[in-house]
């Protein structure tokens, strides 16, 4: 992380509860860096969406302390924070225009009329919406209207841009191009953003950061690469990418590596110790299908087991595999489709394999 003077956000031991009760967020801890762009994940009710109130003053910390550029900011109102904020449904003014929607956060701040026309046209041009500033926001289609919502987040320059879920309603094609959109807009201007999805494609595409949530708590904070990679516990590898997860029991420690005996029968596998109890205590697997070999002789992979095909399905660039080993019929193998087909057959017994880099000893 770098140093004081480059963190714009800071939440210190922050806390949350709605009925003085229960906890929706314990103990929250992040700092985020000037122009980094940080997103918040988790399934629905994990705590993601409440941080993100909490910031923007919506919702007022229970516990704990917000700072923004160093400044506590717990009991400024929202309005003072000046702060961007994009929410899921645009919250644009319907019977305003395009450029009167845009341009009312500067007249609220004391603009001159020429300066305010300025901005608007600049803060379209930079999310190619030069010619609908005469428009009203119901003759617009809906991702012209995020767009809309973008940009009027942006046109007062903040230093921070907080995005509550802003690609949910949008169809899977526009949000794949909307989320490249507002990764290029980030790019460019420099500007940090806070984003909150429970989308993880979707931060993977966009951030440099992400927070994943479960249960209020911070499950790993870390790069995209590395959460797909090398997640820290079994909650994460399953939430992040497809996941095939194997049960079973460490009998031995060597170093980095241990050795698991599968449940079922399913025999002994070697595999990274990463976040594991003692000899004796249980363990999830965690291996990602397109680390998996399939129909290689045994012995060709540390580990090696014998599988049954039970479904294979053409998807293009790979033909994604199920097979039924050690009583689960739910492991996955993707297959690169190099040349337009596979040698496999269903109900096929045959062997798969991995190394045990590839496959992570997790908490049970």
């Amino acid at each position: 992380m770098s140093e004081t003077a480059d963190i714009l956000v800071k939440f210190d031991s922050v806390q949350k509860s709605y009925d003085g009760e229960t906890l929706v967020v314990k103990d929250f801890n992040l700092d985020v860096s000037k122009g980094e762009f940080v997103t918040m994940l988790g399934p629905s009710g994990s705590g993601k969406t409440t941080c993100l109130m909490m910031l923007a003053g919506f919702e007022p910390a229970t516990h704990g302390e917000i700072y923004l550029d160093g400044v506590p900011i717990n009991n400024v109102p929202p309005h003072k924070r000046g702060i961007g904020m994009v929410f899921q449904n645009y919250a644009l003014f319907p019977h305003m225009t395009v450029a009167e929607n845009l341009a009312f956060p500067l007249e609220v701040r004391g603009l001159g009329k020429s300066e305010i026309e300025d901005k608007v046209n600049k803060a379209l041009d930079m999310v190619r919406l030069g010619g609908f500033g005469d428009r009203r926001p119901a003759q617009l289609s809906g991702g012209q209207q995020q767009r809309v919502a973008v940009s009027r987040a942006l046109v007062f320059e903040p230093k921070l841009v907080l995005m509550d879920e802003p690609l949910g309603a949008l169809d899977k094609n526009l949000r794949e191009e909307m989320q490249y959109e507002i990764k290029h807009i980030h790019e460019n201007l420099q500007v940090t953003m806070v984003y909150v999805t429970h989308d993880q494609s979707e931060a993977l595409t966009m951030s440099d950061r992400i927070a994943v949530f479960d249960d209020g708590i911070v499950q790993q904070l870390a790069p995209p690469d590395e959460l797909y990679e090398k997640p820290m516990n079994a909650f994460v590898a399953g939430f992040i990418g497809e996941n095939n997860r194997l049960f079973g029991k460490v009998v031995s420690i060597d170093g980095k590596f241990c050795q698991v005996e599968l449940e079922g029968g399913g025999g002994m596998v070697k595999a990274l110790a990463v976040n594991i109890g003692g000899v004796g205590s249980r363990t999830t697997l965690s291996l990602r299908p397109e680390r998996v070999t399939i129909g290689a002789a045994k012995g060709a992979t540390e580990n090696s087991l014998s599988a049954t095909v039970q479904e294979l399905i053409y998807l293009g660039d790979h033909i994604r595999s199920r097979v039924r080993l050690t009583g689960n019929s739910e492991f996955v193998v993707k297959v690169p489709n190099s040349h337009g087909h596979v040698h496999l057959k269903k109900g096929e017994v045959t062997q798969i394999g991995w190394e045990a880099e590839d496959c992570r000893a997790l908490d049970a």
